[in-house]
């Protein structure tokens, strides 16, 4: 079935007549489309892996960290007068990937995970929301926690038939019409010899490259556009987690500012911003950084809320998720009714942290042979909080299996899929430790993947009541675009 055709086209099938044909809404009167006004700013935030667990969580934690009391202190976005619940599922399955979530919500289009703005045949080609703002007069900025070629920064501007294709989505990027990128840097992974370096391209095209605090506060309104990527780097060229960030090092609050401050201009701008490594955070099911993560999203989020409040009739704020990632839960079988979020803020370091300043180190000087839990402990607690001494017996023979594990030692035979499940592709100790810290706080993990339930989607200001309800990813796609009265192909599905 042909869904993406620009010009009029009807195709008949048994279950639905599908009719697609462009929608002129920018010819039509605001009140034919049941809207008083458009806004000329539009803010569109993607938490990924973040669904309400992940919410929840954060607001238990952040009022936890300053009382005793059975509350929850609210996030900014979730004070928002909307909100609505969206399903996340894709041409394939019922639990999405990164690329298809966002290619729905970027083009009004299922396809399958790790097809970023193509059909299912990986043959015709979608555009997307943000380059129909850009034709439409809006400016256009993209700011990501981890790399800009990372899937959902990507599919606002990229067509790949697999996310895998960096170097062409860094092409693309480079040859892009958008005002703004930043955040973190460009991975490059599939650069042959003989490839232009990214960044060289991407000068040739009017951008602007910078990598330093110095160089990134001293943009000013007119620099043109601009590639500005982060000079402290962690894991896959991402933003540093925030609880491993440095105080004088950028956020992603401070590259949602900038952006800001860059894009303003008489005819508006449209900026997606996401939180990236919320989801990774989850995938390696440690809740600690996936809390500070959000709680840092939240704080870009609280950039756009401040602007809105200075121009309350031109703005729109949309904050989403693409999907739910670890099967996070508040509430673990051990503590039963009971949660000690309290114990979250112990951790003092991220799992990739913990891994890279004290695990890898360890490894490299010590064999299986000679290494020994005992010179963990004193990391451990440093890290964790956990003190060896007042675990029982359950998770210190546990900590002890993952120890020996990660070292590479013998342990009991357990079938791969069970390793899997134990501890995904991550580092055994530290699993194990995350897992332990986070059952003591009440908090549960199903998956090192993503997960089918839905998110929740909230907005304020102009247009804002097109986000209630329950309705598709896809659904965003057009209520978006209706907001922003674009030009757009809509596909009108009548039973």
């Amino acid at each position: 079935m042909n869904r993406n055709r620009t010009h009029f086209g009807i195709t008949l099938s048994a279950a639905a007549l599908i009719l697609t044909f462009t929608n002129p809404l920018m010819a039509k009167g605001v009140a034919e489309q049941g809207l008083e006004s458009h806004p000329k700013f539009v803010f569109f935030f993607v938490g990924d892996g973040m669904a309400m667990p992940q919410v929840n969580a954060a607001e238990i934690f952040k009022n936890a960290s300053v009382n005793s009391d059975i509350k929850v202190s609210r996030l900014s976005f979730t004070q928002f007068p909307t909100s609505g619940l969206t399903t996340t599922y894709d041409a394939g399955s019922f639990i999405t990937d990164s690329a298809s979530a966002m290619t729905a919500m970027m083009t009004g289009h299922k396809t399958l995970s790790g097809v970023i703005n193509m059909d299912t045949k990986k043959i015709e080609k979608y555009k997307t929301l943000a380059e129909f703002a850009k034709e439409g007069g809006y400016k256009v900025g993209v700011v990501s926690s981890v790399s800009l070629d990372h899937a959902t920064p990507a599919a606002t501007y990229a067509k790949v038939a697999s996310r895998g294709e960096m170097y062409s989505i860094d092409v693309q990027l480079a040859q892009s019409s958008f005002d703004y990128f930043g955040g973190g840097g460009l991975t490059q992974k599939g650069k042959k010899d003989g490839d232009a370096d990214v960044f060289d391209l991407a000068r040739k095209n009017g951008f602007t490259v910078v990598n330093s605090k110095a160089a990134f506060d001293a943009l000013r309104p007119g620099v043109g556009k601009v590639l500005a990527h982060n000079s402290v780097l962690q894991d896959e060229s991402a933003l540093s987690y925030e609880m491993d960030r440095a105080k004088d090092d950028l956020s992603l609050a401070d590259y949602t500012r900038k952006g800001i401050e860059l894009l303003d201009n008489p005819k508006g701008f449209f900026m997606v911003v996401e939180g990236g490594k919320i989801d990774w955070a989850c995938h390696a099911n440690d809740a600690s950084a996936a809390i500070k993560d959000t709680l840092a999203f939240d704080d870009a989020i609280v950039q756009a809320v401040k602007f809105a409040d200075a121009h309350p009739s031109e703005t729109l704020i949309v904050v989403t998720g693409d999907h739910e990632t670890g099967g996070m839960t508040i509430g673990f079988s051990g503590t039963k009714y009971s949660t000690f979020f309290e114990k979250i803020a112990l951790q003092k370091g991220s799992y990739i942290a913990f891994n890279d300043e004290v695990l890898t180190p360890y490894k490299k000087n010590h064999s299986k042979e000679n290494a020994k839990l005992e010179d963990m402990l004193a990391d451990v607690q440093k890290y964790f909080g956990i003190k060896y001494t007042e675990l029982n017996d359950s998770d210190k023979e546990l900590l002890d299996r993952a120890f020996r594990r990660s070292l590479g030692g013998e342990v009991e035979r357990v079938a791969q899929e069970n390793i899997y499940n134990l501890y995904g592709t991550y580092e055994p100790f530290t699993v194990a430790l995350t897992h332990i810290l986070n059952q003591q706080a009440g908090i549960g993990w199903t998956s090192y993947s993503h997960t089918g339930v839905p998110v929740a989607t909230f907005a304020r200001g102009v247009g804002r009541d097109l986000f209630s309800g329950y309705y598709d990813n896809t659904d965003i796609f057009r209520k978006l675009s209706k907001a922003m009265a674009l030009t757009v192909p809509v596909t009108v599905t009548m039973k």
